[in-house]
């Protein structure tokens, strides 16, 4: 039977790779939760016919003492509750024993935002007289501007920008597709950086990928991790308050507290539920109780 669920976990897999769309990131993350599951009923002697609601709730407990974290138990119990709804519809599965699981709440933790003036400095301190000036700066603009994940900032290509609309087609997670705007600023730079820098890095090597190195490859995650870094610091921003999705969150509460509907930054931000989206009405409320405190008389 060890056997059998083994197989199916890659049958899964397989399944939420090819006909759900999901990135190689999420597919092995599933499969790892998967096989602590296997790993456990092996150990147990349990069998996947046997498995009941109090196995998984023993699992988790298992899994709480050994130290896994809340977020990775609530991912964990979306996985298993995903898992066996597929060996129902497609394995003929007798039952669904996930499907009362109920997943730990999480502590509500907010993120770090910036200021507007701090965004402001951080976006105008590259050297723009140097070509990697040139495009770190549209890269910041375009960041800021659009509330992009970093991902789908450096996976753009040169056929989703649309200069005369001022318009992106963003791939978000799940494959899923959305235009987002930008403004002057991003497109002021973005062009400058298209027409004057961009040709000079691109290579064999480059495709049609809009953000590049120096080395004319694709810009990584790591390299835009050291330049937004190096700017943070030149402007005296604290190193632990800058991390690769500032600008995101930035953007997406900025928009709130200037009176942006909360579905339309939903909208933009591509997330499928609102309710991901609510978090930045508590940083709003984070920030009114701060002026509140700092400026109201009787506070």
């Amino acid at each position: 039977m060890a056997d059998d669920l083994l197989s199916y976990i890659e049958d899964f897999v397989s399944y939420m790779r090819s006909e759900r769309g999901f990135s190689e990131n999420t597919v092995a993350s599933y499969r790892r939760d998967l096989l602590k599951l296997a790993a456990y009923l092996a150990k147990k002697g349990i069998s996947l016919d046997d498995v009941n609601l109090e196995t998984l709730e023993d699992f988790l407990k298992f899994l709480r003492k050994s130290g896994l974290k809340k977020t990775s138990r609530s991912r964990l119990v979306s996985t298993l509750r995903t898992f066996f709804k597929y060996l129902v519809v497609y394995e003929n599965f007798p039952k669904n024993p996930a499907e009362l699981l109920e997943i730990p709440r999480k502590d509500l933790k907010l993120p770090n935002v910036l200021s507007e003036e701090e965004v402001r400095a951080l976006i105008e301190a590259p050297d723009t007289s140097e070509p990697a000036g040139i495009r770190d700066r549209a890269l910041l603009e375009l960041l800021y501007a659009t509330g992009l994940r970093v991902s789908e900032l450096l996976s753009l290509r040169l056929g989703d920008v649309d200069l005369d609309e001022d318009v992106l087609r963003v791939i978000g997670k799940g494959n899923k597709e959305r235009v987002v705007p930008f403004g002057e600023a991003a497109h002021l730079w973005l062009e400058r950086y298209l027409i004057e820098v961009r040709p000079e890095f691109a290579g064999s090597r480059s495709g049609d990928y809009i953000f590049l190195n120096q080395r004319g490859g694709k810009l990584s995650r790591t390299g835009f991790w050291k330049i937004l870094r190096k700017y943070a610091l030149k402007v005296g921003i604290e190193e632990g308050r800058v991390y690769p999705h500032v600008l995101r969150h930035s953007f997406a509460t900025h928009l709130l507290m200037r009176g942006c509907d909360l579905r339309v930054v939903q909208e933009l931000l591509g997330h499928s539920s609102v309710t991901t989206t609510q978090i930045y009405t508590h940083l709003d409320i984070k920030r009114l109780k701060e002026v509140h405190r700092k400026y109201h008389p009787r506070s």
